[in-house]
């Protein structure tokens, strides 16, 4: 029998294209013949799981996506098969969920259960919804988002209370008020400069004094014996006068003063030859023309002394008379 070219061509194509297609199930971990080890899980969100993607256990691969169906025509639950490298011991209470990547491809993660019962081959998996790393993002970042909307509505009030409140006269007073304060601010840095400068520990008035007063109790150390020696006489003297008979000084002092008061009214009395010599007018103008006459005696006998005594053998005897008044003194006009 003699075989054309046409139909070995045709076979030797049917058999690439067909080692070609289990070729490339191989690859992705799909056989046409469905043996091995199956569990199922279901879905409402497959979360872009695809095919031969990787399925997990503790981090290590164990299987992989052996197929994806739907269940219903309302997409509500996606029915996910997947294969198994090897019989696993995989607790009943185990769960299966979707960890997407969103560098990479999406993958099932199994996390063991503690029961003592295992699964087995055609068992389905419990399932959880596990949000992933977006997810956990986006429910942290909502709330937050939430509270912030009610923050900014909040801030919005009051800024609006705000601007309702601060009229334009407010606004001039409220840059009055910043203005003065700028102005005590000013004021706080000149006083702080002076106090500054007052604490200067060599030409400040605070070290001036402290030095002064630094001189003035070494002068009281230096002179301490000094001091010690005043303050003796001081007692000393305090001592004297507390001994002293100041009672007794004073009474004699009082009985003075009466004796010397009662001698005073003598004298302005009229009694007596002193309150008649103080007192009486008389007295003075005997006395006054009693100095009148000498005068003019002592006068007559400056001018004529030879009226009184003649001790000259040839002269001869002054026979003017007697001056009746005392003559002007020459020196005075």
């Amino acid at each position: 029998m003699k075989v054309s070219n046409e139909t070995k061509v045709g076979a030797l194509t049917a058999i690439a294209i067909t080692a070609m297609i289990l070729g490339f199930n191989f690859l992705k971990g799909r056989t046409l013949l469905k043996t091995g080890n199956f569990l199922y899980a279901k879905y409402n969100d497959a979360k872009g799981i695809m095919v031969s993607n990787p399925v997990y256990i503790n981090g290590y691969q164990v299987g992989a996506v052996f197929e994806i169906e739907n269940t219903d025509a309302d997409l509500k639950n996606i029915l996910v098969t997947i294969k198994l490298k090897s019989t696993y011991h995989i607790p009943i209470n185990s769960t299966a969920s979707v960890a997407a990547n969103p560098l990479g491809t999406p993958s099932i993660a199994i996390a063991l259960g503690d029961a003592s019962t295992f699964l087995n081959s055609g068992d389905t998996l419990k399932t959880i919804n596990s949000p992933g790393l977006l997810g956990d993002l986006s429910n942290k970042v909502i709330p937050v988002a939430d509270q912030l909307k009610v923050t900014l509505q909040t801030l919005d009030n009051v800024l609006k209370n705000v601007n309702s409140t601060f009229d334009p006269n407010t606004k001039n007073n409220l840059q009055e008020v910043i203005a003065n304060l700028s102005k005590a601010t000013a004021s706080l840095t000149v006083s702080s400069n002076e106090i500054e400068a007052m604490l200067n520990k060599q030409n400040g008035s605070i070290a001036q004094s402290i030095n002064n007063v630094n001189s003035f109790s070494k002068n009281l150390s230096d002179n301490n014996d000094k001091i010690t020696k005043m303050i003796g006489n001081v007692e000393s003297t305090t001592d004297h006068l507390s001994k002293a008979d100041i009672n007794g000084t004073v009474a004699e002092l009082k009985s003075a003063v009466e004796k010397l008061n009662i001698t005073l009214d003598k004298l302005n009395s009229s009694n007596g030859s002193m309150g008649l010599l103080l007192n009486d007018k008389s007295l003075y103008n005997n006395l006054n023309k009693t100095l009148r006459s000498t005068n003019t005696l002592m006068d007559d006998l400056r001018l004529h002394p030879k009226r009184y005594v003649n001790i000259s053998v040839f002269g001869k005897k002054d026979k003017t008379g007697p001056i009746s008044a005392p003559v002007a003194d020459s020196t005075h006009k």
